[in-house]
């Protein structure tokens, strides 16, 4: 501490700007100072996924079950604590009650007295008498917060994604480049690209044009196919960040968004970096789940040999609630009568009595009972499949009892009328459908 308080007057004394001199002297300390240590990452987990239809009538999107145990936030939290991070904020606002019981059973591990925590941070209108209408509002309400913290540098991060990334690497770079903020980003197929934030980016990595969810995306020069998007993770330094807010929250008629509103006006005037994730970390993934079509892919996607997001890394491994259950159970075995799982996931507390399930995923405590086929299928925590029953290429939400010789995935118009049929031809159902009491 003696030498950053020798050097900061002779930084303060020489006739530069005070963004250069601030810049310096973060130099000076990342020398003595962890950056990752020094960063407060905060979790935007507030929005609805309007676009997973049913599956978020009674959740938050970040709380959706994924991969057969886990829940959506906990890739973004896993990559926090295995990047090092250690000061963490959830930001809630939409059906959080799942998320915040999740949180609080599954992540509350870390140590208070080695200054360690994951911090949930309800909406509360502790600035406007509003809820937070955008995702820049969402950190604008919660300055005095960040502001009680005293971090360096803020990672704002999307709750709602699947993907592996190593934080401190993109800290790394963001001070390497002197940026006032650095924007994750990643290749997305062409035809895709207009569900996000579209960037082109110079030879120094430095964004020259920001477009979120454009009609008409840019490529990538060079290729027709693909488009720079941002993941929605931010890297600001925090008195840029502050600066930036304050005077997003005086514009008019600004929909307070980091993406619409906030990285655009700041292109031209200031230093914006480009982190194209997987051209730079080896094994990095990213999924965006939206949609009920690409949360089935994503999840059926790990099922395959060499998956891309291997959720057996020891490496790095994806932290959750770990509810107390029993081995999944494979019983019977007759020929017409066996107990059987092929090509598939089988979570802690299954019972696959006399039935077939392949190419699929069970989560939690489902039963399959005898004589049933469960196919192509994603069966989230406490599901009975009845007797004699066919599910192919659906999603069971949980709770859900399906009576003995249901069909599903077998006539698409049938199960249009009774249930939600994707474009791409997955039957999503729950128990509000089928006329049961969510349990």
């Amino acid at each position: 501490m003696n030498h950053l308080a020798n050097v900061t007057p002779r930084l303060r004394g020489r006739a530069e700007k005070p963004v250069q001199q601030r810049r310096k002297l973060d130099r000076f300390k990342s020398a003595f100072h962890d950056p990752v240590r020094d960063t407060l990452a905060l979790v935007l987990a507030g929005g609805r996924g309007s676009r997973l239809k049913n599956l978020t009538d009674w959740r938050v999107k970040p709380a959706v079950p994924f991969g057969g145990k886990f829940r959506i936030i906990d890739f973004t939290l896993s990559n926090c604590l295995n990047s090092g991070l250690r000061h963490i904020g959830v930001l809630t606002q939409y059906k959080a009650h799942s998320l915040i019981q999740h949180l609080q059973q599954g992540w509350s591990f870390l140590k208070g007295e080695f200054n360690e925590y994951i911090e949930l941070i309800p909406a509360q209108q502790r600035v406007l008498e509003s809820w937070y209408t955008g995702t820049a509002d969402a950190v604008f309400q919660n300055i005095d917060i960040i502001r009680h913290h005293n971090p360096d540098r803020v990672l704002i991060l999307a709750g709602d994604h699947i993907y592996k990334a190593d934080y401190g690497m993109m800290i790394q770079f963001h001070l390497e480049h002197d940026a006032d903020l650095t924007v994750g980003c990643v290749d997305v197929p062409i035809e895709n690209a207009g569900h996000f934030g579209i960037m082109a980016i110079d030879d120094d990595d430095r964004v020259i044009r920001f477009r979120e969810k454009p009609n008409q995306p840019e490529p990538v020069p060079g290729r027709s196919d693909v488009a720079l998007a941002s993941m929605g993770i931010y890297v600001f330094n925090t008195e840029f960040l502050f600066d930036q807010l304050n005077k997003d929250a005086r514009t008019p008629g600004s929909e307070h968004d980091f993406g619409k509103n906030i990285i655009p006006s700041l292109i031209d005037e200031h230093n914006v970096i480009a982190y194209p994730i997987s051209r730079i970390q080896d094994g990095a993934y990213w999924r965006d789940v939206g949609t009920v079509d690409a949360y089935y892919q994503a999840n059926l996607e790990l099922i395959g040999v060499t998956p891309e997001l291997n959720l057996y890394d020891e490496n790095w491994p994806i932290w959750t609630y770990q509810a107390q259950l029993p081995p999944a159970k494979f019983v019977f075995d007759d020929d017409l009568r066996r107990g059987t799982a092929v090509d598939s996931m089988v979570s802690g507390g299954c019972i696959i009595s006399g039935a077939l399930v392949r190419h699929s995923i069970l989560f939690s405590s489902v039963r399959v009972n005898s004589f049933s086929l469960v196919q192509d299928s994603i069966v989230l925590p406490e599901v009975d499949i009845g007797r004699d029953c066919v599910i192919k290429n659906a999603i069971i939400e949980k709770g859900c009892r399906l009576p003995a010789g249901t069909k599903i995935g077998v006539d698409p118009i049938a199960d249009a009328e009774h249930f939600y049929v994707t474009p791409g031809g997955v039957t999503l159902v729950t128990p509000a459908m089928l006329g049961q009491t969510v349990r």
